[in-house]
């Protein structure tokens, strides 16, 4: 979520260079994303190569705001 939080569009191979998950994994977690309307996905051919993008919805952009929020109030609690 942080990538697509900083990024407008972020590719799936990009995702899983950076992360260095197997093709199912990282298929899997977007899945996941996208069925809790986290994410959108945004699939087209460059020539002919599919190329997949996800891009953070406002719903993703809250609830991973919500969740900084959550970590930083546990660390405060925890000086």
């Amino acid at each position: 979520m942080s990538m697509l939080v900083v990024n407008e569009w972020v590719e799936f191979t990009t995702f899983k260079e950076m992360l260095a998950l197997q093709d199912g994994t990282l298929a899997s977690h977007l899945k996941k994303l996208e069925a809790n309307d986290f994410i959108k996905i945004k699939k087209e051919f460059i020539g002919r190569k599919p190329k997949t993008s996800y891009a953070v919805t406002e719903v993703g952009r809250k609830a991973f705001t919500d969740h900084l929020d959550a970590l930083e109030e546990i660390i405060r609690q925890s000086k």
